[in-house]
């Protein structure tokens, strides 16, 4: 299937490929332990600027109070995790990179 805008154009033409993306099990020669330990920064990572974000902040005067407040860090986490399982920014791979050298 072929993505076509319409100017004639593939989106492959206008976004540069980073080639394919960086797993385990994809590489088999990487090291599984380094590999985690690169995700779980980058998870962290996203953590952070989801908060910086405002995402779980109280919204109006009905919000969750301070319960919400103090568990809204968890939901930061779940968030960033699925971010991370599911590819992430990349970052994990930098990491590994230089972790690795």
């Amino acid at each position: 299937m072929k993505i076509v805008t319409t100017l004639g154009l593939k989106m492959t033409d206008i976004i540069p490929s980073t080639g394919e993306q960086f797993h385990p099990t994809n590489h088999p020669t990487k090291d599984p332990e380094l590999w985690a330990l690169s995700q779980s920064l980058e998870s962290s990572f996203l953590s952070e600027m989801l908060s910086s974000a405002g995402l779980g902040k109280a919204v109006g005067e009905f919000g969750g109070g301070i319960g919400e407040e103090q568990f809204s860090s968890f939901l930061n986490q779940t968030h960033a995790d699925a971010m991370v399982a599911k590819g992430g920014i990349g970052l994990a791979e930098s990491i590994y990179r230089s972790l690795a050298n």
